[in-house]
Formats: C-alpha cells, sequence, structure tokens
C-alpha cells in the first residue's frame, strides 16, 4: 500500500467518524465528497487542512442562492466584486502556510469568512482585515454566529497589516497586488511565512518567508485572484 493511499484510507477513517457525530448535517456528504476529490486525489495531504475543510461548512459562507454549488470545484461571487476561492485554492494556500496550532496568522481580504474559519481550526489566532465594510461586517456576523471566538475581523488597508498584534507567524492574501507589500513582509516572524498571489491579469502563487535579512520568494502555482486594492486617500 503506499503512502498516499494509506493517507487517504486513514483519512476516509476519521471522515466515517465525523459523518456519524454530524447527524442531521444534510450539506455533510457533500464535504466528505469534496475532500475526497478534490483535495486528497490531487495531493493535500495535511491532515490538519483535511479535518478543516470537513469540519467548516462551506454553505453558510456563499450566498443563499449558491448554497447548492458550495462544494463545487469553483470560486462563487459573493457580492461586491469579490468571490470566495475555489475549495482546492483555499487547501493548498493553508497547506503551503506551514501552520501549527499556536501560531497567529494574519489574513488579508476576508471575504465572506471561510478562508479566516478554515485557519480558526488549525492555528491559535487569526487576525483578518477587510477593505469592504460591508464583508467585514456580515463576515464579523457570521464568524461569530458560527461559536469562532479566536477570529478577529477589522475593517481596514489590508496593505497596512495589522501592526498591533505583530509580529505573525504566516500571512494568507486572498486578493493579489502587482508586487510584495513590504509592510506585510515586516509583520512576519522571521522564519514566518506569507502565502500571496502576485499579478496583473497573470498572477503566479508565491510562498515567502522571511529571513534576517530580508526574505525568499518561491513560486508555486499559477492562479486568478481579484486584484487586492488599497484605500484611497
Amino acid at each position: 500500500m503506499t503512502k498516499k493511499f494509506l493517507l487517504a484510507a486513514l483519512v476516509f477513517i476519521s471522515m466515517a467518524d465525523f459523518v456519524q457525530a454530524q447527524g442531521g448535517d444534510p450539506y455533510m456528504l457533500k464535504r466528505k465528497r469534496m475532500v475526497e476529490t478534490q483535495m486528497v486525489r490531487r495531493g493535500i495531504s495535511d491532515e490538519k487542512v483535511l479535518n478543516a475543510l470537513l469540519k467548516v461548512k462551506r454553505h453558510e459562507f456563499v450566498n443563499p442562492g449558491s448554497q447548492s454549488y458550495a462544494y463545487d470545484d469553483t470560486p462563487l461571487s459573493i457580492g461586491y466584486g469579490q468571490t470566495i476561492s475555489q475549495p482546492y485554492i483555499v487547501a493548498y494556500m493553508t497547506e503551503v502556510a506551514r501552520l501549527n496550532k499556536d501560531d497567529k496568522v494574519l489574513e488579508i481580504g476576508t471575504g465572506s469568512g471561510y478562508q479566516a474559519a478554515i485557519l480558526a481550526e488549525i492555528v491559535k489566532q487569526v487576525y483578518t482585515i477587510e477593505i469592504l465594510e460591508p464583508l467585514a461586517k456580515t463576515a464579523q456576523e457570521r464568524l461569530e454566529r458560527l461559536g469562532y471566538t479566536n477570529v478577529f475581523v477589522k475593517h481596514g488597508d489590508g496593505y497596512k497589516g495589522w501592526k498591533e498584534h505583530a509580529p505573525f507567524d504566516a500571512i494568507i492574501v486572498t486578493a493579489a497586488p502587482t508586487e510584495v507589500p513590504e509592510k506585510l513582509v515586516d509583520q512576519l516572524k522571521v522564519g514566518g511565512r506569507m502565502v500571496i498571489p502576485i499579478g496583473s491579469f497573470f498572477q503566479e502563487l508565491y510562498v515567502i518567508t522571511k529571513t534576517e535579512k530580508g526574505y525568499d520568494q518561491k513560486s508555486v502555482l499559477p492562479v486568478r485572484f481579484v486584484p487586492m486594492v488599497k484605500d484611497k486617500e
């Protein structure tokens, strides 16, 4: 039995336990299928990430008219010209951030709050910034309603980060700037990782690692995100 197949088998066992525990959740089987077909088969192997994707109810983070598509392998509109990323991209970005349970993470681009919820299942604290006030407000209300007490939402300019709570073990950016935001790098711990899409029409997902002398960056995946915007000053 290959290592990959063994991991899949173990995940399926944990899914079965989860299925039994969730009882009347009508979307539970869709989450199970999403994790099996979109994540495990495409190489996502971090058990913490897989368990978070299985637990977080993505249909709670999309518009009511889109709930039947919540577990499809596609981004969905959440209004205001913004989208919730496809589940695989959320999983991939979370995995390459190499998170631990005691980490403090900054997310730029709260959107509906789904990525923040995934992070909250894995790490100690999540600080998330959304530039669009209506999205920030509804995300905060949603996360509070769903019981996420370790997520802190701020309406503001993501380019500025959240200096009061820095340094962060990891930063995940869910919108694309055209270049690396230096203020965000400054708010990383040495050895911390930032996962960020960079570019305009053609974008690449980068993993940036803070060093004593600056940072190293590595392109890991071609992607397509909405542009990262700044406050009008």
